[in-house]
C-alpha cells in the first residue's frame, strides 16, 4: 500500500507547534529506543534533538494526516556552505512504515535542500546492534573492501536509502564504539551544470 496525498501532508515543523513537537519526541524516543539507545536516552534528549532542528542550516519537516497526528519526521543538516546536507534524523510511526511515507519524507528533504542549493544529499547510517556485516568486526586494514561485501544481517536501514537512490560512500569504523560503524550513503540532488 502506497501513501496517497489525501491521507497525509508534509509541512515544516515549526517552534510553536508544541502538541507536534511533543509527537515527533515521543516517536523519536519509541523509533530509536532499540537500534540506538544511547543516542535518546530519554524525553528530555528527544524534545531538545526536535529543538536543534529550528536552527539556520537546518530543514525540519513533518507529515501529518488530517486530524494533525505525527505520522512521520525528517530533519536536514546543511555542510559544505550548503552544497551537502545531511539527511537527520528520519523516523516513521511504526503503523505507517512499509507505506511509502519514508519515501515521500525524503523526496520531500531533497526537494528543499535543492531549493537552498545542495548538491548532494548524504546520511549516515549507524550499526549499532550488529545487523550488517560491517558490525562487531575490526574493520581494519581493507575498510573499502569490507564495504563493498556489505550483507544485511537484521532489517538495518541503509537498504532504504538505497531504494531511494543512495549510494554507498563510506564507513566511518568504531564511531559508536568498537565493531559500531557509521554507514555512509550519498545521492546527487542538484542538477548538473549545462557543458
Amino acid at each position: 500500500m502506497s501513501v496517497r496525498q489525501s491521507d497525509m501532508r508534509i509541512a515544516d515543523l515549526r517552534p510553536a507547534d508544541g502538541a507536534a513537537i511533543q509527537q515527533v519526541a515521543s516517536l523519536l524516543l519509541e523509533g530509536f529506543r532499540e537500534h540506538s539507545p544511547d543516542w535518546l536516552p530519554d524525553m528530555a534528549a528527544a524534545l531538545e534533538e526536535v529543538r536543534e532542528s529550528f536552527q539556520t542550516g537546518r530543514v525540519s519537516r513533518v507529515a501529518v494526516d488530517g486530524t494533525g497526528a505525527v505520522l512521520g519526521w525528517i530533519g536536514g543538516i546543511s555542510h559544505y556552505k550548503g552544497r551537502a546536507w545531511e539527511l537527520h534524523p528520519m523516523v516513521v510511526r511504526p503503523d505507517w512504515q512499509g507505506r511509502g511515507l519514508g519515501q515521500a519524507l525524503v523526496a520531500d528533504l531533497e526537494e528543499q535542500v535543492r531549493q537552498r542549493g545542495a548538491i548532494t544529499l548524504w546520511v549516515g547510517a549507524d550499526d549499532e546492534d550488529y545487523r550488517t556485516s560491517l558490525g562487531g568486526v575490526d574493520l581494519y586494514p581493507n575498510v573499502l573492501a569490507q564495504l563493498a561485501q556489505i550483507r544485511n544481517l537484521g532489517g538495518h536501514p541503509y537498504e532504504f536509502y538505497r531504494k531511494q537512490g543512495f549510494v554507498l560512500v563510506g564507513v566511518i569504523p568504531d564511531a559508536n564504539g568498537f565493531g559500531r560503524p557509521d554507514i555512509i550513503l550519498a545521492k546527487r540532488v542538484g542538477r548538473l551544470p549545462l557543458p
